[in-house]
């Protein structure tokens, strides 16, 4: 019998585009104080961080309850923006990614799971609007773990399917998500369409341009397990 084999994924930049959503929170979050927003570059730097990370990186110099009050008007203004219009369009899914995550389900000794900045509600709230709830067997959220880079979302995922390090696999867009992969003793698969830049990524075992890719760059992996 094969051994089980793990795909873990980011989703914000590599499973759904949330960059316009996110870039309008941020905005609105500043706004609320009468702060200018942050550079959109800048905004998109801190993409996978938990908020209570990626806020003091983006306004260094302000007090920790102007960073507390930043946190909670993005939460506000996150939710908000999901009442203004269908999640599925506001934050599609990556061209292909549905189609590969099924042909990765698909094989009865894989499991796949998400390790993810977002809050439960948030990725309840997107997971149900793209009909991926039961997807998943595995979904760590940034309210149970410290922040990426911090290897616990991924030692969780370990623990809760039973696979071993070595038949598991990260997939993400920032250097947070590559980060994390090496510190928990994972391989990784940096793609090229999210929020980070290419030399971000440089550390990634291989790289990918497009979904179509995936399943065979990870298949490579298990050739060599």
């Amino acid at each position: 019998m094969s051994a089980l084999r793990l795909v873990v994924f980011d989703v914000d930049g590599t499973l759904v585009d949330s960059q316009r959503d996110i870039l309008r929170a941020m905005t609105a979050a500043f706004g609320g104080l009468g702060l200018p927003a942050p550079p959109r570059a800048a905004v998109l730097a801190i993409v996978g961080l938990s908020l209570d990370h990626a806020i003091p990186r983006l306004a260094p110099d302000l007090p920790a309850r102007a960073h507390a009050d930043l946190v909670r008007l993005y939460r506000e203004a996150y939710a908000g923006l999901r009442g203004q219009g269908r999640v599925e369009e506001t934050s599609p899914l990556y061209p292909g990614a549905r189609e590969a995550l099924a042909e990765l389900a698909a094989a009865p000794d894989v499991l796949l799971g998400i390790a993810t900045g977002k809050s439960r509600r948030g990725l309840d709230v997107l997971l149900e609007a793209h009909g991926l709830g039961r997807a998943f067997v595995t979904q760590q959220v940034a309210d149970n773990h410290p922040s990426k880079p911090h290897p616990s979302m991924l030692h969780a995922a370990l623990r809760e399917t039973g696979v071993e390090v070595e038949h598991a696999v990260m997939v993400g867009d920032t250097r947070y998500d590559i980060e994390m992969a090496r510190a928990a003793g994972l391989r990784s698969v940096g793609v090229r369409w999210g929020c980070h830049p290419d030399a971000d990524l440089a550390g990634a075992d291989v790289h990918v341009d497009s979904f179509a890719e995936l399943p065979a760059a990870i298949e490579r992996f298990w050739e060599v397990a």
